[in-house]
């Protein structure tokens, strides 16, 4: 699998997120190991250190618990943290953007919840 990292934010940051994308998918779920440092390294062609510090950022979040000489896991309380501070972070920032789109737009509420119902009822 090729990965492209951006310039618009340091890799080990685009890394974490990586990850961070992974448990909330639940590709990533609690008690599971993370690939080795060495792995993803090697896997990612990065190096090492860069690797260890998105892993320590997970680390101080509490997303992550080391065990030693096994490796990097994913708490149990992980997947918690991060809904919470994803929905935080969607209302701060992202739903006021989607808010004004609708006024723009003339959009009703009856109109949204239709197309939602719509939705719902094709899957």
């Amino acid at each position: 699998m090729t990965v492209t990292w951006n310039d618009n934010a340091p890799i080990y940051r685009q890394l974490k997120e990586r990850i961070v994308t992974m448990m909330l998918d639940g590709q990533l779920k609690p008690g599971d190991a993370l690939p080795s440092v060495r792995q993803i390294a090697a896997d990612y062609q990065l190096n090492p250190i860069t690797v260890s510090r998105a892993y320590q950022e997970l680390a101080d979040e509490s997303l992550v618990e080391k065990r030693r000489g096994l490796g990097m896991y994913v708490t149990e309380a992980a997947t918690g943290k991060l809904l919470a501070s994803e929905r935080e972070r969607f209302l701060r920032e992202e739903w006021p953007a989607v808010l004004a789109r609708i006024a723009r737009l003339g959009l009703r509420a009856e109109e949204l919840l239709q197309a939602i119902a719509g939705k719902e009822k094709q899957a």
